[in-house]
């Protein structure tokens, strides 16, 4: 069993505490697809990913969650045989990545953050040159591709340029290029950033299909909401390390105390909480104070009777208030 402590001091305008989350790692099944141990990358004096444990079972939809700059990306990137770790152990489909990465390519599909399609083919065209990659024989590439394209609704678009794409088609486009080897394992990084909300839920839905078929999914992701909806599990990666590790709805009970009740800033309110109810915990955010309570409706009921609520709201605490928790609020470069 590794174990680490994660100290986090709460700003002046939180409450003043000092809280110790302590985080365990435990070697997972024998099943897992992805497994790593004590996997560290560095760049000259910079760790980027530092000492990270973890296993991904075969057929889940793993999520992968962090500020800017946390090691999400670079993580998937040795994942993905494109980035040499520095130190650990890391094996892809029971393969070590030192010793036959090509062969880890093979049984892998990859979505980038980027848009890296050719613009000078059309849609089927780089879903064909693609297929190259892999010498799948030209009939079945084609075949491959026209279900493809079906798949993410594509085939209307099949002759047309990838300038006249919109870019959820685009993301649509890369996604059906990354199953064209059938992976055993697909990685997406960030796979609907920019998108419309139509497009996120489309894309949404191919992928519960995907999996549902029995493909290992691995993502990264900066919308809550995304990982809460998608991740059968997640770990939340800051500093290069790992924070915590659970099913989404499992993370927010452990880590919040139970609701959410929202309050327009009051100064005195505060001073209240901090005087009468030192057990709660609460932040300010901008101009209202959240205070995490397993008795919203009667902790405004006592605010109400004592001061003057502009307005208030009492919500499901979320995978987002967890990670702004445990990351902190400041924006990350």
């Amino acid at each position: 069993m590794f174990a680490f402590y994660l100290m986090i001091f709460e700003s002046e305008s939180s409450y003043h505490s000092e809280r110790r989350v302590k985080f365990e790692w435990r070697q997972p099944p024998l099943e897992s697809i992805v497994l790593a141990e004590n996997l560290t990358k560095k760049f000259g004096d910079f760790t980027a990913v530092d000492s990270v444990s973890f296993g991904v079972n075969k057929g889940v939809l793993f999520g992968f969650l962090g500020p800017n700059g946390a090691g999400k990306t670079t993580t998937m990137r040795m994942i993905c045989c494109v980035s040499p770790k520095t130190s650990g152990r890391l094996k892809v489909a029971g393969i070590d990545v030192d010793k036959n990465p090509r062969r880890i390519k093979e049984v892998i599909g990859v979505v980038p953050q980027e848009n890296n399609l050719d613009p000078d083919f059309t849609v089927f065209e780089n879903l064909m040159v693609y297929s190259r990659y892999f010498s799948i024989p030209k009939v079945e590439a084609r075949k491959r591709a026209q279900e493809l394209l079906e798949f993410f609704q594509l085939d209307e678009k099949k002759d047309v340029i990838i300038e006249r794409l919109s870019t959820g088609m685009k993301r649509r486009l890369i996604l059906a290029r990354a199953l064209l080897n059938n992976p055993r394992i697909l990685v997406l990084d960030e796979p609907t950033v920019g998108l419309d909300p139509q497009a996120r839920h489309m894309i949404w839905q191919r992928l519960r299909e995907l999996r549902a078929e029995g493909v290992t999914i691995l993502l990264t992701t900066h919308y809550m909401e995304e990982a809460e909806e998608l991740c059968d599990h997640l770990v939340i990666i800051d500093n290069g390390k790992i924070i915590a590790e659970g099913k989404p709805r499992s993370l927010v009970e452990k880590h919040i105390e139970g609701d959410v009740l929202e309050i327009t800033t009051n100064e005195n309110i505060a001073s209240y909480l901090e005087e009468n109810h030192v057990q709660l915990h609460f932040e300010k955010v901008e101009n209202k104070i959240h205070i995490f309570s397993k008795n919203p409706e009667q902790l405004l009921r006592d605010i109400v009777s004592k001061f003057r609520i502009e307005s208030t709201l009492i919500r499901r605490a979320t995978l987002e208030d967890v990670f702004l928790e445990l990351t902190g609020r400041g924006l990350r470069e």
